[in-house]
């Protein structure tokens, strides 16, 4: 293996017969809402608009949180996924995890920060998928909150090369595959911060503002060869990192106050839209940054106190 990349396989999914009524899930709660469809209808698990069968994703971060769902509700609709952390530990342990449901996942010790690591991290996808890729979708991201004239040079460039120097690398990288595939799909992991001013968070919504507009770009430069690029941006989702910054139950209501919806979203809320994204039902969508926010980044001023009519 090349560099500093460690292969780590967990190929058991089962291949039992699929029987003439299939499931598909759909929707917001991919375990909780199913249709039946026969065998020859166009959301049938073995092929059509709505399934993923046979097709190869490259997910980065997919060991937590938002990631996580994203790479196990691909799974579920058919793909082949090859995931990336930093942790071995951690991806060891959604690895097994992963094969004790039948999953067909595997995954790469991976810093995508690291220009290195991405090279030799996109020489095993390519190995592994014979040359072609599906799916990229970009989903590492971090965070420093903390006041603009605050930052360091090196927290800055932190900021920079995590969350938008990497995904341009990585989709360098990862061109050819996608196009070799005669029909590439690139999601990115944008943020609301890319659309509204969100407090102490200046750095991190410029890189997510720069990766909305590279969303735009390559959809229309990379057209030509099949390739469509699209962008979620989530609001506050309930993942570990999230509950810690929300611990407060006053600053917990302020970010109620704000979403109309008047909860916090789940990851699955994200992956849901994602693998809609990916789908053949969703071909002709490209160039979009779709927020994935209750409506907190469409709400104007909504006081609790009635205006006086005059």
């Amino acid at each position: 293996m090349n560099g500093n990349i460690k292969l780590l396989s967990c190929w058991s999914k089962s291949n039992g017969d699929i029987g003439e009524e299939q499931q598909v899930r759909f929707s917001n709660s991919i375990r909780s809402h199913r249709i039946s469809c026969s065998s020859s209808s166009r959301c049938s698990r073995g092929g059509g608009r709505w399934s993923l069968e046979g097709k190869t994703a490259l997910i980065t971060g997919g060991t937590r949180g938002i990631g996580r769902a994203i790479v196990e509700e691909l799974v579920e609709f058919g793909a082949k996924i090859h995931t990336c952390s930093r942790s071995a530990t951690e991806l060891n342990t959604c690895l097994r995890e992963w094969g004790s449901k039948g999953y067909t996942v595997t995954g790469s010790v991976c810093d995508v920060s690291d220009r290195d690591q991405r090279g030799n991290l996109i020489e095993t996808v390519s190995s592994m998928f014979n040359g072609e890729l599906n799916i990229l979708v970009n989903n590492v991201g971090t965070n420093i909150r903390k006041p603009t004239i605050e930052f360091s040079h090196e927290e800055f460039s932190h900021l920079m090369c995590t969350n938008f120097e990497s995904i341009f690398h990585l989709c360098q990288l990862t061109h050819p595959l996608l196009k070799a595939s005669g029909m590439g799909s690139i999601v990115f992991t944008s943020s609301v911060s890319g659309f509204v001013s969100l407090k102490s968070m200046a750095v991190q919504g410029a890189t997510k503002g720069a990766i909305n507009q590279l969303t735009r770009s390559l959809a229309c430069e990379w057209a030509k060869d099949n390739i469509r690029s699209n962008a979620v941006a989530p609001w506050y989702i309930k993942t570990p990192l999230v509950e810690q910054v929300l611990s407060s139950g006053e600053y917990l209501e302020e970010v109620y106050s704000r979403t109309p919806l008047r909860r916090l979203g789940d990851p699955m809320d994200v992956s849901s839209l994602v693998v809609f994204l990916c789908l053949p039902a969703s071909s002709y969508i490209t160039g979009q940054i779709i927020c994935v926010d209750g409506g907190m980044s469409v709400n104007g001023f909504d006081p609790k106190v009635d205006i006086p009519r005059s």
